[in-house]
């Protein structure tokens, strides 16, 4: 399973309604599509338009180590986000650092019943603009 479709269409769905670019931001964050989903992520926007290698950084791709440890697909997407989140980007826009970021968290609709029978698990990814005033 792979979030990068929801991310691609909420980040760039955002873009376009509020008239800004990748480049408007100092980073780009998505929840954890580790490194398979986030060249998916890069090539679904580029087919929209939009740039977003570069400008993007994965949370998942932040705390595993893709030397040692075997998590090319990512892990969990609210557990990388909320980690990085809280421990990295707050004290980062705090120091000064970042002032403005795009924050996509990515998720799945999970119900047992429907993996059970076969079923596709929809994915949806919710962004926020964080902004340091």
């Amino acid at each position: 399973m792979t979030f990068s479709p929801a991310a691609a269409d909420t980040i760039v769905t955002y873009l376009n309604d509020t008239d800004t670019i990748p480049d408007d931001y100092d980073v780009i964050f998505t929840g954890d599509l580790g490194s398979v989903g986030s060249e998916l992520l890069y090539k679904l926007a580029d087919e929209r338009g939009t740039k977003l290698r570069g400008r993007h950084k994965d949370c998942g791709n932040m705390i595993f180590d893709p030397n040692t440890q075997d998590v090319h697909a990512g892990g969990s997407g609210c557990g990388c986000s909320a980690s990085v989140l809280c421990s990295y980007i707050l004290s980062e826009m705090d120091k000064g650092n970042l002032s403005n970021i795009l924050f996509c968290a990515t998720g799945a609709l999970l119900s047992p019943t429907s993996s059970q029978q076969g079923e596709v698990i929809p994915c949806i990814a919710h962004l926020i603009n964080i902004c340091r005033g």
